[in-house]
């Protein structure tokens, strides 16, 4: 090997809880807060999700592996996870993977990262950004429809953002058990916490959807003026948690409206079946955060609509480097 050929030593890997505890919630909304501030999706470099269905491998399920690579200031990253919907039933998580970073000097091989935990904390620490600029500041009460870790992950973000007193979690309707224990966790934490059904988006402040669902997880008629929703669980064209009556009469905020024309079912059906205008139907994020649109009364219907963008996972990945190199 000549010298211009150099590599690392193996990279170091990140567990979840290594993840955590260097990157806190709050240092990670901070660097996306930044980056986004400074620039439109267009202009960071990421590129599409890549999804390669397995159908029939693992026993029946539905199963895919899904690539999202990015690069930028940053360096380069690539996450590789597979989402298998069974895998509840095992006592698996539905996604499961790693995260690659790559320094920029070299592109040499840096960190290598739990990819469901990083998933986690960069699609909260996004919703949290959102969450801060969109909901009302007295909000209290919030509903989850989901009990997995991305539901428990946004419970801490909006905790983080919000005086939250009062959370309802909506679990599977097979009766998971997943819901009962976060909210006996969610107890324990001093916090008041009950297992409820769809209909409490009628007293909620602030919604959460993390699920996989095909079709809507609650009614429109039931969404109060004055609700902030984080739509952030369907990021495929046949997924959708958002009824296109509440999007319609939504302040609708996404992180890129190119991609959200690519993956986002609910907003594809919404302009699809005529409730949403096939363009100008969203703002962007780089525009909330630059005041280009925000809350102006108690009264609007505001939604963040995410589909997760693959220099999100970057920019987190990075922060967390640079935190452990101190």
């Amino acid at each position: 090997m000549t010298d211009e050929l150099r590599t690392t030593d193996r990279p170091r890997f990140l567990s979840g809880d290594e993840l955590r505890a260097a990157l806190p919630l709050e240092l990670a909304v901070e660097a996306l807060a930044s980056r986004f501030t400074a620039a439109r999706p267009a202009e960071l470099e990421g590129s599409p999700r890549t999804t390669v269905p397995i159908p029939g491998r693992i026993a029946g399920d539905e199963a895919e592996i899904l690539l999202m690579p990015a690069h930028g200031p940053e360096g380069a990253g690539l996450k590789l996870v597979s989402v298998v919907r069974g895998n509840h039933a095992r006592g698996l998580p539905l996604i499961q993977g790693v995260y690659l970073l790559l320094a920029p000097d070299g592109m040499t091989p840096e960190l290598v990262i739990d990819g469901a935990a990083l998933t986690g904390l960069r699609t909260a620490a996004v919703s949290a950004l959102a969450t801060r600029r969109l909901a009302r500041p007295d909000s209290t009460h919030l509903l989850v429809f989901g009990a997995g870790p991305q539901a428990a992950s946004h419970i801490d973000a909006m905790r983080a953002v919000l005086p939250i007193e009062r959370v309802t979690i909506v679990g599977r309707p097979d009766a998971s058990p997943r819901a009962p224990a976060l909210a006996a966790r969610l107890v324990a934490d001093g916090l008041e916490a009950t297992v409820g059904d769809a209909g409490a988006v009628r007293e909620a402040d602030v919604v959460c959807t993390c699920t996989t669902s095909a079709t809507p997880v609650f009614a429109d008629r039931d969404l109060p003026p004055g609700t902030h929703v984080n739509a952030i669980g369907a990021y495929r064209l046949d997924m959708c948690e958002l009824p296109p009556e509440s999007l319609a009469r939504a302040v609708l905020v996404v992180e890129s409206v190119a991609a959200t024309l690519a993956e986002a079912g609910d907003v594809v059906r919404a302009i699809d079946g005529g409730a949403l205008p096939a363009t100008g139907f969203a703002y962007e994020l780089h525009d909330l955060l630059n005041g280009v649109i925000g809350r102006t009364d108690t009264e609007q219907l505001t939604v963040f609509k995410s589909v997760g963008l693959a220099v999100e996972d970057l920019i987190v990945a990075r922060a967390a480097a640079d935190a452990i190199a101190g």
